[in-house]
């Protein structure tokens, strides 16, 4: 659930972001876009819709072997669109102008030497099904109206995301991929790659990830939906076209207040504690008033106000809800060591100490699970104080680990 963008802001204090012309980048990048399901070839959603027509929004880094064996497919987290990695050079012409001013959500891990090299590997983003970039989702036209689908959106899965990565590759004529790597939803997505085509991938990165979501997580998505939900602009979710008085309001004071909460599940006491503490914002005084006055209310302030401005709601309905239907369990019918027995790749799983949102222990029964079906599986337990958010900022551990992993796949 992590916001890549935000937390990258935040953490540009003690990392610069490579420039396009840098060696260790991927330079300047487009987003590319494929048709891989239509009317005479629907795509099959877990929960029994069939969907057409479904593009998929994606962006590729570095070069495919002539053997086609190098792909590296990159999960994204909740927030996370296909522009992974170095700068947009179509930002404009997606509406996306935040795309501008700072490099791809996990820039810091993809690129020439980087944790996955793309002077190795050729990497592939692409946005997630029931998103609001570029892939088909409810803000497009459902084409049996004309009108944005709103809510009449089919609900998605973490396995119809996968489904969707794998059409993807089918189009682009890769069979059979190096790895699969995500961090917090994007670790769960890699954990159902390994479980739902365990012959096509040689391995699984998973960072800041459990097999389920807790139900402290669940609690927190709830929360956040009634935030949006609630919302008298929400209007069903069908806020895309003028109201009554002519006006499009989007429920934007119920999505700032939905990232509130989930930005907060990110970070740590430890990391709040150095962020903001308990220090006044402009002041000296308590004003004894309702006005922010602490900067942390300012801080929240910023990052929610920035997510509503690029970010759909009904999106964020769909893949928290997402989040909470996804069980890595179900393919062992409840018993995740006999799920794990499917898988046939090796794994690495690594969690952040201080991550309350996918903490430790949840991290590290889904390798211990691997390890009682008797998989290859590497866990490394990080001591950050980053919390959730640390799969992030943690570049020099995160590369350590990767870098080991895929060498020796």
């Amino acid at each position: 659930m992590s916001d890549p963008i935000e937390a990258r802001v935040g953490a540009k204090a003690r990392r610069q972001y490579d420039p396009p012309d840098s060696p260790s980048s991927v330079g300047w990048t487009r987003a590319e876009r494929v048709r891989i399901a239509d009317a005479g070839s629907p795509l099959r959603l877990d929960c029994g819709r069939l969907l057409a027509p479904v593009d998929v929004e994606y962006e590729a880094y570095g070069t495919l072997s002539p053997e086609r064996d190098n792909v590296i497919v990159v999960a994204p987290a909740l927030s996370g669109g296909s522009h992974a990695a170095g700068w947009s050079a179509d930002a404009d012409e997606l509406g996306r102008p935040w795309e501008k001013t700072r490099p791809g959500w996990w820039d810091d891990c993809i690129g020439p030497g980087k944790a996955f090299d793309t002077t190795r590997y050729c990497v592939i983003s692409a946005s997630l099904l029931g998103g609001c970039y570029g892939t088909a989702g409810p803000s497009d036209p459902d084409p049996s109206t004309g009108k944005p689908y709103g809510l009449r959106f089919p609900m998605v899965t973490v396995g119809d995301w996968v489904e969707t990565q794998a059409r993807l590759l089918d189009k682009l004529g890769v069979e059979r991929i190096a790895a699969v790597a995500g961090g917090s939803l994007g670790g769960q997505q890699a954990i159902e790659w390994g479980l739902r085509f365990p012959g096509r991938v040689r391995g699984t990165v998973v960072l800041a990830a459990s097999a389920s979501l807790q139900p402290m997580g669940l609690a927190l998505n709830v929360v956040a939906r009634e935030a949006i939900t609630n919302d008298p602009d929400f209007r069903g979710g069908d806020f895309y076209e003028p109201g009554p008085d002519g006006i499009i309001r989007r429920p934007d004071g119920g999505l700032r207040a939905a990232r509130m909460l989930g930005h907060i599940s990110y970070l740590s006491a430890e990391s709040l504690a150095v962020k903001c503490g308990r220090r006044l914002q402009d002041r000296d005084e308590i004003g004894w008033s309702f006005e922010p006055e602490f900067q942390v209310e300012g801080y929240l302030s910023h990052v929610s106000r920035s997510f509503a401005e690029r970010f759909d709601a009904n999106t964020y309905l769909y893949i928290t809800r997402a989040m909470d239907y996804y069980d890595a369990a179900v393919w062992g019918d409840g018993d995740l060591v006999r799920a794990a027995e499917r898988v046939e790749c090796g794994s690495l799983v690594v969690s952040f100490r201080s991550d309350w949102l996918y903490p430790p222990e949840d991290c590290k029964r889904w390798a211990d699970a691997l390890s009682a079906a008797g998989k290859r599986v590497t866990y490394i337990e990080v001591p950050s104080t980053y919390g959730h958010d640390a799969f992030l900022l943690e570049v020099d551990a995160v590369t350590e680990a990767v870098r080991e992993f895929l060498g020796g796949l």
